[in-house]
This record gives structure tokens, sequence and C-alpha cells, in this order.
């Protein structure tokens, strides 16, 4: 097997993101259901709970030191109707899938986060964080020692039906050279490409951009996060937020919604600090100390999609949930195409592209999307 990079593994978000490892999806339950059925939302759902446990056991067999650790994630309210939500949510969930959430009220959420400004929060014990960097360090190395050649900085140009000795499969043209293959899987995510048109039409490719803190003192990092959450918030241009394991308060968002760049990575840094400040006024004197981007990928529903397109296998659209279920979606899509049949209830859904076709892969209509959604979150 080979495993072409068009840099080097690890540099896009797989590697520059939060490092949380989420249960559930983009979507509500509720919209799930009315999109898809209750059937088919409970597997998604609990495939979006197996995802954590699929992490977990990869790290365990694989023995990858990557600071995972079980501590769950909380979402924060950051209006009255978004936490009368929360108790509808956990009953549904709680009814329909079998997994439990707790709901914190207002005056109990300084036992959970060191800030003032939300009415509420809902918390799930599964949820997971970890070190991406060195996690996905990690699985190159269990890749390669299972036999897999990996090619760093071999971008992929083109790709195109080819017979090899009689048997069918793939012509790949590479910056590198070309190569034959039986099988191909495309897991490009937000930096898919003109190498495959088909998927790149398909997916919103967004930047999200992160700055950390100095190291904090203990007392301040306790203050600030007593269970060391994973959270985020309850906005569709949300903040997410957590401790890292060196006490430093690391904090993201879609503070501009173009992929990552140096002008949009610099106009991110002071955005982040001014919302970070905003929500813990006792980080105003903090030092930050790093700020970085990555690109991910939207699907126009917001949902994961796999499977085959112009008979490539593929897995994308993780909409910010990528480190749970990338992974899993790998180990799909690995026991799919080396004939098995797993159950994976994202293959097959509908998977639209843009109305009316006004998209070819270049995001144009992203400074209207953001527009769009500051206002859905200034009326919700």
């Amino acid at each position: 097997m080979a495993v072409l990079e068009g840099e080097t593994i690890g540099w896009g978000a797989s590697s520059r993101n939060g490092g949380m490892v989420l249960t559930g999806m983009k979507l509500g339950v509720n919209q799930l259901i009315s999109m898809y059925g209750r059937e088919l939302t409970q597997r998604m759902y609990a495939a979006s709970l197996e995802t954590i446990d699929c992490v977990e056991q990869i790290i365990r067999e694989e023995a990858i030191d990557c600071d995972f650790s079980r501590c769950g994630h909380l979402e924060v309210a950051c209006k009255q109707k978004h936490f009368d939500d929360y108790a509808r949510q956990a009953e549904v969930i709680a009814r329909e899938f079998n997994h439990h959430l707790r709901v914190v009220q207002k005056t109990e959420l300084n036992s959970e986060i060191g800030s003032s400004i939300y009415y509420g929060g809902m918390v799930d014990e599964v949820s997971a964080g970890l070190n991406p960097t060195r996690y996905v360090a990690g699985l190159a190395s269990a890749a390669m020692k299972a036999g897999a050649d990996v090619f760093e900085h071999t971008r992929v140009q083109r790709i195109g039906r080819a017979a090899h000795n009689g048997d069918q499969g793939w012509s790949i043209t590479t910056s590198r050279g070309s190569l034959w293959a039986r099988d191909v899987f495309v897991g490009t995510s937000g930096y898919t490409g003109r190498a495959t048109p088909a998927l790149q039409k398909k997916l919103i490719p967004i930047g999200s951009f992160i700055i950390t803190t100095e190291v904090l003192p203990e007392a301040l990092a306790h203050e600030l996060s007593p269970r060391n959450r994973m959270i985020y918030d309850s906005k569709n241009f949300l903040y997410y937020y957590r401790l890292t394991p060196d006490r430093r308060m690391l904090f993201g968002g879609r503070a501009a919604f173009f992929p990552e760049n140096d002008q949009t990575i610099r106009r991110s840094a002071e955005i982040l600090r001014r919302g970070m400040i905003d929500v813990y006024p006792q980080l105003r004197d903090a030092k930050v100390e790093y700020v970085w981007g990555g690109t991910l990928d939207f699907a126009f529903d917001i949902m994961p999609h796999a499977g085959q397109i112009d008979g490539m296998y593929y897995a994308v659209g993780y909409a910010g949930h990528g480190v749970a279920m990338a992974t899993y979606q790998g180990q799909k899509m690995a026991e799919l195409i080396t004939g098995g049949k797993p159950e994976n209830p994202f293959v097959g859904i509908p998977f639209p592209g843009a109305p009316l076709g006004l998209y070819n892969g270049k995001p144009w209509f992203l400074p209207f999307a953001g527009m769009w959604y500051k206002f859905l979150d200034w009326v919700s």
C-alpha cells in the first residue's frame, strides 16, 4: 500500500486542530431524525460513540504517546433559549440512543468553567482529548510498521482508469512520478483539489484558527477549567477551547472563514484573543505565544460522507469532528476495500452538491456565508 502525501504527514488539519475527540455530529439530533428517520439516525449516533472507542483502541494497541484522556466535553449556552434546548436534546438522546448527557444549570456552571458569561451547559463524559500532532505521527508509524509505504511531498496531479497485467485499476500521476493501483482511497478533506473534481465540488474548505497562551499558574488553570473538559459554545460561529497538558489555554474558532494563510492567521490571532478575554477576563494579561490555522471541510449538508465516487473510495466531510470520525472512517473504509461488509451508516446517504451547480471547488461565497452565520447567531 502506498500513502501519497502532498506535504508532510500531519501537515494539514490532522495535526493543526484542537485535539478534541468528540461524540455526536455537527447537526442536532432532531434535525438528523427529520433528515434520515429514527433508525438511521440511531445508527449514526451509535457510530459517533464508537469513534471514541476506535481512537482509544488504536492508541492502546499501537502504544501512541499522545496524552489521550477521557475528560469529557462541555457545551456552553450563549443564550437562554440555547440552554432551554439542552434539556430537550438530552431527553431525546437518552430515549432514542440510550446515551446520557448531564445538563448543568447556570448556578452550578462554576464547577465546570471559570466564566460567568454563559447560561448553562451540557456535559458528555464520553468525549476525550489528545495531542493531535503526536497522534497523527503515531498513526503514520503504525501504518509503516504494518507495511505501508509513505511518500511525502508527493502531490497527486491526475487519476485515470488503467489496466495493468490484465487487472483493472488506476494510473496515478504525481509530482514525483507515476504509479498504478488496484484501488484508490481519497481522504483529502479540506485540501481536496483538482485531482478529484467530483469530490472537490461537494466540499467547502473552511479555515479554523487557534491561539495558545503562555503556561498558566496551576491555580489559574484550575479556575478556568476545573475538570479539564473539551469546551465549545452553542453559536454557529463558535469558539472551542481547552487546557493543554502543560497548562496553556488553547482557544480556537472560525475567526476567518477562508483557509489558512499568513494573512488570515495574523487577523485571526487578534480576533481570537479578544474572544478569549470575553470568555475569560482572567486572561487579559496572559501572553499569547502561538497561533496557527488549518483547513477543515464541510459538505453542503454538514454531514460526514463515505463510499465510492467515480469508482474511487473516499471518506470526507467531518465539519470539525475529524479526529474521531476520520479515524473511524479510515478503519471502516479499509475493511470495505479489502472485501468486508462493515456497518457504516454514512455510506450511501445523499451527498448533495451546491444548489444549481454554482460551485467549482473555489469557495467564492465564504464571506457571505460568514455574514449569514453571524446573522443567525444574532437572531437565534
